[in-house]
């Protein structure tokens, strides 16, 4: 597995912004993509947003898609949300996570299942 640590989170009004990173440990993550995910109080983890290491392509929730951006640095293993135009039903605990095998298309991305390694999580609160 590898080891990921989320960080970022934070307070903001709401139509704010913030970036979120995902530091991984080691190289390996990079063969598949990652993701993330958040969990907000009461309801179910969903997926927010993947990205594909090899071809650059990105997946995006419909809840999402048009505020929030994902994007990786190969030479510093991380990965970004950058979040704007933030609601207040974004808030949420926000998971990185990383996939045990190779992953094409939003079905597959989205599927927690098929992730094996995850970070401690980053709150982020909007206020309304």
């Amino acid at each position: 597995q590898v080891q990921l640590v989320e960080s970022g989170g934070g307070l903001v009004q709401a139509g704010g912004s913030l970036r979120l990173s995902c530091a991984a440990s080691e190289r390996t993550f990079n063969k598949y993509g990652m993701g993330w995910f958040r969990q907000a109080p009461g309801k179910e983890r969903e997926f927010v947003a993947a990205i594909n290491w090899s071809s650059g392509s990105t997946y995006y929730a419909d809840a999402v898609k048009g505020r929030f951006t994902i994007s990786r640095d190969n030479a510093k293993n991380t990965m970004y949300l950058q979040m704007n135009s933030l609601k207040p039903e974004d808030t949420a605990v926000y998971y990185c996570a990383a996939p045990r095998n190779y992953c094409s298309g939003y079905g597959c991305y989205a599927t927690q299942a098929i992730y094996d390694s995850w970070g401690q999580g980053t709150q982020v609160t909007v206020s309304s």
